[in-house]
């Protein structure tokens, strides 16, 4: 017994030994990592507290639970919560369907000139701020000068005041979202795709087996695990949404709050206002609800499909 637990001691020690070089390129990441997201966490009791500058975090006055129920007892909790959560699924949905065919698409290119160029095109959006793409939508929607409602004079239609009306949000915003992310995102199903055996693609089209056939007996199967992480990652995140989108692109417009207000942007207004206590609240519950729903789907993704699982 004695020799095992030695021998045991000695392997763990040739262990850490040969993977010291690994834990030193972690270990920058880790000292992030405590230093800015987990030392500042005790910042968690302003959600219970009457917040004061003067008073300070400790000094400030305890009320307990009275900015959430604040929080959900005003209108703007269904809107926001509403918002986050469908506008989450939509564009998961929507953008996993779009990053599969542009990754299915690019990987039947031959050409490795052809595939560099569109590789290059729908990548390049994804780098370009928020805050110019508000500009480009600008440009788009403006009343007086935007080129829809210039093309819509010149085809004697009556302009549309698109910063006043919420029913053209949603698509407005689907298409952002597309054109912007779909680029990148497409990049880990593309690469997934080429570490496929083609053997097994040569064995299906043998059995007479069109693309559709290929892409769905031998693609979509060697995808799944990814969807699956990608899904729990996304679930996490439903209680979110990218600020810079549902902010910057609708320039903040107050007639646009019932279709682009989400939990981003109005606890971003509250901090404008200086409601420390309110917003520190709803940001509390927006990640107690994110680390459950990841906590519950990968569960759920455990027990349909173990190794598809995230842990």
């Amino acid at each position: 017994m004695a020799n095992n637990l030695i021998l045991k001691n000695q392997a763990k020690k040739r262990l850490f030994k040969r993977n010291i070089p690994l834990i030193l390129l972690a270990l920058p990441g880790f000292i992030y990592l405590v230093l800015f997201n987990y030392l500042p966490m005790f910042g968690v009791v302003i959600a219970f507290k009457d917040f004061s500058y003067l008073k300070g975090i400790l000094g400030s006055d305890w009320v307990g639970f009275k900015y959430f129920e604040y929080f959900f007892t005003s209108n703007d909790a269904t809107i926001v919560i509403r918002n986050s959560v469908l506008y989450q699924l939509w564009f998961h949905i929507l953008g996993t369907i779009c990053s599969i065919i542009v990754a299915v698409l690019l990987y039947n290119i031959n050409s490795r000139t052809a595939l560099k160029v569109y590789q290059t095109t729908i990548i390049v959006p994804y780098f370009i701020s928020w805050v110019l793409v508000a500009y480009l939508g600008f440009a788009l929607f403006s009343n007086r000068f935007g080129i829809l409602n210039s093309m819509l004079t010149s085809l004697n239609m009556t302009p549309i005041d698109w910063y006043a009306e919420p029913k053209y949000w949603p698509a407005i915003l689907s298409i952002f979202y597309i054109w912007k992310g779909t680029g990148m995102s497409c990049i880990i199903y593309y690469a997934t795709l080429m570490g496929i055996d083609s053997s097994l693609f040569e064995a299906v089209k043998m059995d007479g087996a069109g693309k559709f056939r290929c892409f769905w007996h031998v693609s979509l199967p060697a995808l799944v695990p990814v969807i699956c992480i990608m899904s729990i990652l996304a679930i996490g995140s439903i209680m979110g949404g990218d600020f810079g989108l549902f902010y910057q692109v609708p320039r903040d417009s107050g007639a646009l709050y019932p279709v682009t207000d989400i939990i981003n942007t109005y606890v971003y207004r509250g901090l404008q206002a200086g409601n420390m206590s309110q917003t520190a609240a709803v940001g509390l519950f927006q990640s107690v609800v994110g680390l459950v729903l990841v906590v519950i789907t990968n569960v759920t993704i455990r027990k349909v499909s173990p190794e598809n699982a995230m842990f």
